[in-house]
């Protein structure tokens, strides 16, 4: 028989396990590459300062670009927030998202909840929600493929082609879905019938999945709207790109080409879609590093790049999304009426 601290156990033998496996890996690095260390070192004791300046810039400027997809999204759904409160939103969420285990989870949440306090109904919520993460997710892909594009790889091509056709697809779906909204409620009530016949229970009795279809039937994005939201995806994407670039100008590494360090990003941040420890430390690095070195900089070079660049992305922006995240918490808090309806909504 099984203590009841067993399921606890597991669960932390789980989180832990990945905690120490990227812990051993950076000390074997660190070990094996102690000359390359140093010397990067060396180089972060002295990097220019206005290269640096302009790197945090370029990433403030990167989440207001964020910020500003959900704003046209939110806004394209019935409901407009001032831009400061969006960025705010934008810093807060994020940090959330990196910094704690199971941090997309609460990202999600607490981007919903904010949303729900700006006024946007709970469809109109979701839909921004969904719709700024698969649209950020198609940006990151199509700057990729069209970086292996302009480096001369056949997989480029296809890549960019096939990402182009199915956004295509969907766009023709989601029209055809929006101009027959009882589509998607049909399919609803199918689906709530099959379940309520597999737990026995009267047909139509909840009637939630299609009052949800419902709520999303009624919201409309526009299509301006949302070529107004795919470009500043891009631009989210693009101006953090520019972050890692004028870090590696800040450490004396002006040589590398705007391909090599779009496909070393792209390495980078697909790493990061599989969240193993908070901040997805040391396994971003890596495979930044692999990266630019594969673009021609010397290791120690790529080193000081990337560890500058992840104080600037990393350490700067998530203090400041903790501080705005505490502000917000601190001014909703004196305003009890407001959190209770909103925490009561659907």
């Amino acid at each position: 028989m099984n203590s009841p601290t067993a399921p606890a156990r597991a669960e932390t033998a789980r989180r832990t396990v990945p905690i120490v496996v990227v812990a051993v890996i950076l000390v074997v690095e660190a070990v094996v590459g102690w000359s390359s260390l140093t010397a990067a070192f060396d180089e972060l004791h002295t990097p220019h300062w206005g290269w640096v300046a302009l790197a945090v810039v370029a990433e403030l400027v990167s989440m207001g670009g964020y910020a500003r997809m959900q704003r046209r999204l939110l806004r394209s759904a019935g409901t407009t927030v001032h831009l400061g409160r969006h960025v705010a939103l934008a810093f807060a969420a994020h940090s959330l998202s990196v910094s704690l285990p199971g941090g997309p989870l609460f990202s999600t949440r607490y981007n919903f909840q904010q949303m729900r306090r700006y006024g946007a109904s709970a469809a109109a919520a979701s839909w921004c929600i969904a719709l700024s993460g698969v649209l950020s997710s198609v940006a990151l892909v199509l700057i990729g493929a069209a970086g292996a594009l302009l480096a001369g790889s056949g997989g480029g091509v296809s890549t960019l082609v096939t990402y182009l056709v199915v956004g295509l697809a969907l766009a023709i779906v989601v029209r055809a879905m929006a101009r027959h909204p009882q589509w998607l409620t049909t399919v609803a009530g199918a689906i709530e019938s099959v379940v309520d016949r597999v737990r026995h229970r009267p047909a139509g009795r909840s009637g939630r999945l299609v009052a949800m279809a419902h709520e999303l039937t009624s919201v409309r994005i526009r299509p301006f709207d949302l070529a107004v939201a795919s470009y500043f995806a891009l631009a989210n994407w693009l101006l953090d790109a520019l972050c890692l670039l004028l870090c590696c100008r800040a450490v004396g590494a002006p040589h590398i080409t705007a391909v090599a360090l779009v496909l070393a990003y792209c390495a980078g941040m697909a790493a990061a879609s599989i969240p193993l420890v908070p901040g997805n430390l040391g396994v971003v690095d890596g495979a930044l590093i692999v990266g630019l070195v594969a673009g021609g900089l010397a290791t120690s070079t790529a080193i000081a790049a990337v560890v500058l660049y992840r104080i600037v992305s990393l350490g700067f922006i998530i203090t400041a999304g903790w501080i705005v995240w505490l502000l917000i918490r601190r001014r909703q808090r004196r305003d009890p009426l407001r959190t209770a309806i909103v925490s009561s909504a659907p």
